[in-house]
């Protein structure tokens, strides 16, 4: 099963394994996998303030396959370590903490925690800006996000019976820097269709389906071009809505979590029944470009072919050669698109973060498309906004 890695269900290069996969294995427990050592060290710090100083002295931090990992180094039994898990859970995500899981104990390679890094480990991250280019804390690009929603209401260019969600995760440290509303499940309209996607591509996996040139094209055609006859196309090999429904809640929970599929697209395109949270599209676009489910690398594909987008066409700020993957949404009540960005630093190297935008509409707008055209600009402005708080948080002026 996939996981995040974030929640702990990372399968990683035999690492990780389902408990009672193999008798006699001893296993530990996982918090948290990152590619940041930083990162790791720093929610050690949170996991050990919530579970209390002795079992905080029996956490360990660990590199394994390039990444760097959080345990509970006890070597029990499977049944012994899931059962820790599941005790560990409850306390961390009242915290608001993600999940722990087992995993099979390895020789580990062990890294001391401090501060810094200990010499020759390579730390995967770019060093702190200047003060002069340092963006404020992450709280305040929430908060500046926040501000400018409030300031289009005041403007008018938000009514009273719309609500948005906003969320943006950096990949570089590793870290969330927006999470407005994320966790309201929202309608999903044609945001719901990588999805359907991931679930076609699990059963890939398993030899129940072929990838083939006809489902490839209508692939294609539903990521590419949102066509809904494709969508039903898919949808319909997957069992219908509540066949991909199945698919995903019991293969991959911790990432669909207020996910629910019930309908079929209509013929006029009139979807306001399947729902998702942004914290959804957000887990989705960190598991697809860690690659952490089945078919990531063509679902990348598919979301980097060129089509109009409401993160990076029109949104002057973002440097032209951005590289853009993702999936827009739209209809009389819904304007959205989630996607990872990756602009490229003065240094020459890559900065990936994610953008999910939404705007619900209690009731149909009477003018589809100016309605969808003037949210979509309210997408792009705070898509600029996001990423003037990534160039100064990582000193990106003038990077291309």
């Amino acid at each position: 099963m996939f996981r995040l890695a974030f929640l702990a269900w990372l399968v990683l290069v035999g690492v990780m394994i389902p408990v009672g996969a193999s008798a006699g294995a001893r296993y530990d427990v996982s918090y948290v996998w990152a590619a940041n050592l930083n990162n790791v060290q720093d929610y050690k710090q949170k996991v050990g303030r919530v579970l209390g100083p002795a079992m905080s002295s029996q956490l360990k931090v660990v590199r394994q396959s390039g990444l760097y990992g959080l345990i509970y180094h006890r070597r029990g039994d499977g049944e012994g370590a899931a059962g820790v898990a599941r005790a560990h859970t409850r306390l961390l995500r009242s915290h608001g903490l993600e999940a722990a899981a087992p995993i099979r104990s390895q020789d580990w390679s062990f890294v001391a925690t401090s501060d810094t890094a200990p010499p020759n480990v390579q730390v995967s991250y770019s060093p702190p800006p200047t003060q002069s280019s340092r963006l404020p804390d992450v709280g305040d690009l929430s908060v500046a996000v926040d501000g400018l929603i409030k300031d289009l209401r005041r403007q008018g260019l938000l009514a009273a019976d719309e609500r948005t969600a906003w969320s943006v995760y950096d990949f570089t440290t590793g870290k969330k820097l927006v999470g407005i509303n994320e966790d309201i499940q929202l309608q999903a309209a044609s945001l719901i269709k990588p999805f359907l996607a991931l679930a076609f591509f699990h059963k890939v996996k398993n030899k129940e389906l072929f990838y083939g040139p006809k489902s490839r094209r209508h692939m294609e055609r539903m990521i590419r071009y949102s066509s809904n006859s494709s969508t039903n196309w898919v949808m319909r090999y997957l069992g219908g809505p509540q066949g991909a429904q199945a698919i995903l809640s019991q293969n991959y929970p911790d990432i669909v979590r207020d996910t629910n599929i019930v309908e079929y697209i209509p013929a006029n395109g009139r979807t306001y029944r399947n729902k998702a949270s942004a914290h959804d599209y957000s887990r989705f676009l960190y598991a697809l470009w860690n690659e952490f489910i089945p078919g990531a690398g063509e679902i990348k594909r598919l979301m980097a072919l060129p089509s109009a987008n409401r993160l990076y066409t029109g949104a002057d700020a973002i440097p032209k050669g951005t590289l853009v993957y993702n999936k827009t949404g739209s209809t009389a009540m819904l304007c959205g698109d989630i996607g990872i960005l990756v602009v490229k630093g003065r240094n020459g190297q890559y900065y990936p973060y994610t953008v999910v935008g939404i705007i619900e509409k209690r009731g149909r707008a009477t003018n589809y498309t100016s309605w969808i055209r003037s949210r979509g600009d309210v997408i792009r402005q705070v898509s600029n906004l996001v990423y003037t708080g990534i160039s100064q948080h990582h000193n990106l002026a003038s990077a291309l």
